[in-house]
């Protein structure tokens, strides 16, 4: 198994940048694929961004691209989500995910793991 725990989310204003960390133990983290989603109030939860078990390929929503950037270090099993141009759109619990399967994993039901969620509001 994989424990997944998510901080650095707070309440930023508008414009504002926030980096999200996820910490992860257990197996060995270069198993993993790593994803990150956002839940809003009322809202499903979204896929936000992906990156690979080494690092080399990465991939993003589209309403995120440009503003926000994944990156892992695996000698120290963590996985960041580098948050820039903040807008009050981006108000969710986000969790991080880690996953087996192969290729971009878009999807929730791709992932075998989650962390508990970290909060991200974003003022106007």
């Amino acid at each position: 198994q994989v424990q997944l725990v998510e901080s650095g989310g707070g309440l930023v204003q508008a414009g504002g940048s926030l980096r999200l960390s996820c910490a992860a133990s257990g197996r060995t983290f270069t198993d993993y694929a790593v994803g990150w989603f956002c839940q809003a109030p009322g809202k499903e939860r979204e896929f936000v961004a992906g990156i690979s078990r080494g690092g080399a390929t990465t991939y993003y929503a589209d309403p995120v691209k440009g503003r926000f950037t994944i990156s892992r270090d695996n000698a120290k099993n963590t996985v960041y989500l580098q948050m820039s141009s903040l807008k009050p759109e981006d108000t969710a619990v986000y969790y991080c995910a880690a996953g087996m399967a192969w290729g971009q994993l878009r999807g929730g039901w791709q992932y075998d793991y989650w962390g508990q969620g970290t909060q991200v509001t974003v003022s106007s």
